[in-house]
């Protein structure tokens, strides 16, 4: 009989997550960082080496190509070898293929290692959520997942700085900014030395000891800091542990099973349409602005604004991931980010759309706090990177998609049209996760997978659950 789950469930939060917290954080950051900084680095490089409009386009498709494979693979990796392991390699890939891509001097060479860095970005974007949500008991989980994807905004807010204050004042000046994004290698030392493996893939895996063992050590910290230990479901305490088996063809056909396949669409909808909408926003705002005649295009003021907008946006999500739950924050966000979309492209004065621009960026990095959080608890442990890496990569579908689909409608029906149905693709995503999705919150990550994910909160009795050092 195995205590893996209750002994998680009955951690309180303390300094140890908090160290989680910044660990899987700063890799958020330095992902969102190289990701966003190729927004800088290509009007010099385009001038640079006097590439076609094609070429440009290519490059900017890389980081999105590299993304789709990279989370796809972390997730069947993440299943397969566990979760650290690919967390730690993904961080690898992607430094060293930024340091690569910053002597590059051509453009196909340029391309090719920009593919790999959106590989080792996307695969660490795909394992960081579902890795540390697994640490972390139901009554923090949705706060502690949706605090976690707030550091993406971090890293945007650094390359809009870091894109204005040395590309154009430095000959070559793209060349530094992408050699900086390389320098979060050093992060591996850190990781290497305090960052466990998961208990829960541990215990799936049947390597109960070393589960144990690593459990032994935080609830020591725990001790040490004087917090108390939290009682627990019976149910909990006494459930006993499912050993399976990995393989990466075999977990991709089990999240499609019968049990499963209604979840997995869902996700996959969901991430479908959060990501195509962001896309298409974001990609045609400059446009938007261009339109109306607006200096404020280019300013460094209205891009900072914008970015720093995505803090709130995620730190609000996290609050009511655990005061609303998880579909209704996604679903409410998306509405609400939907009406924003509307108002920048109906508005007319400055003010207007630079306050309809904040509110959209609020509301569509709040959505991601919320899908990054649910994402990885509606899936069993041994599929749960998997699920969530294979969501991850079908999103990327809808990105690709959207700034070519957008460039196809735009000239019949303007931005009013454009915004119209992007917004109607998000009401959409909405509706799916409401009346598809499973709720998770209050619930532990071994609750939200029993019976057909159909578990509800129960009423077991509360019960103290020893440590194998308390026995």
């Amino acid at each position: 009989m195995s205590t893996v789950a209750a002994r998680l469930e009955r951690l309180p939060f303390c300094g140890f997550h908090k160290k989680l917290l910044l660990m899987g954080g700063l890799g958020y950051t330095f992902d969102a960082m190289d990701s966003s900084s190729l927004a800088f680095v290509l009007p010099a490089i385009t001038k640079a080496w006097g590439l076609t409009s094609f070429q440009t386009g290519l490059i900017a498709s890389s980081t999105y190509t590299g993304f789709f494979f990279g989370a796809m693979l972390a997730g069947l990796s993440g299943d397969r070898f566990g979760r650290r392991f690919v967390m730690m390699t993904a961080l690898v890939i992607f430094c060293i293929a930024s340091l690569i891509s910053s002597q590059m001097d051509h453009w196909q060479a340029f391309y090719a290692t920009r593919i790999f860095a959106g590989f080792g970005a996307g695969a660490e974007s795909a394992i960081v959520a579902p890795f540390l949500s697994e640490f972390v008991a139901r009554k923090y989980r949705g706060a502690f997942t949706g605090a976690l994807a707030a550091f993406f905004a971090f890293g945007y807010v650094l390359s809009a700085t870091l894109g204005n204050l040395i590309i154009p004042h430095f000959h070559d000046g793209w060349r530094y900014v992408v050699v900086i994004t390389s320098l979060p290698i050093f992060l591996l030392i850190w990781w290497r030395r305090e960052l466990p493996e998961s208990p829960r893939w541990l215990e799936s895996r049947g390597k109960l000891a070393e589960a144990n063992a690593t459990l032994d050590r935080i609830e020591a910290l725990v001790r040490k800091e004087g917090h108390s230990f939290e009682p627990v479901k019976e149910s909990l305490a006494r459930a006993v542990p499912q050993v399976t088996e990995s393989t990466f063809f075999g977990n991709f056909k089990a999240i499609w099973s019968p049990k499963l396949r209604r979840t997995t669409a869902m996700s996959w909808a969901m991430w479908f349409a959060i990501a195509f909408s962001y896309y298409a926003f974001f990609t045609w705002i400059p446009s938007l602005l261009v339109q109306h005649g607006m200096t404020i295009t280019k300013s460094f003021g209205f891009s900072l604004l914008m970015y720093s907008a995505q803090i709130p946006g995620y730190l609000s999500a996290a609050y009511c991931n655990e005061r609303f739950g998880r579909q209704a924050t996604i679903a409410g966000y998306m509405v609400l980010g939907g009406l924003s979309a509307i108002g920048m492209a109906l508005s007319d004065a400055t003010w207007q759309i630079a306050v309809a621009g904040i509110c959209l960026s609020f509301f569509m990095n709040g959505t991601m706090g919320g899908v990054y959080a649910y994402t990885p608890e509606i899936f069993p442990t041994h599929l749960r990177a998997t699920g969530a890496g294979s969501s991850s990569s079908f999103g990327r579908i809808g990105a690709v998609m959207a700034p070519i689909l957008v460039g196809v409608i735009y000239p019949t029906f303007g931005f009013a049209g454009v915004f119209g149905m992007t917004t109607c693709i998000l009401l959409a995503g909405a509706v799916v996760v409401l009346v598809f999705g499973v709720p998770t919150r209050g619930l532990s990550l071994e609750e939200i997978s029993t019976s057909g994910n159909q578990a509800q909160p129960g009423h077991s009795e509360s019960i103290p659950v020893p440590s194998r050092s308390d026995a």
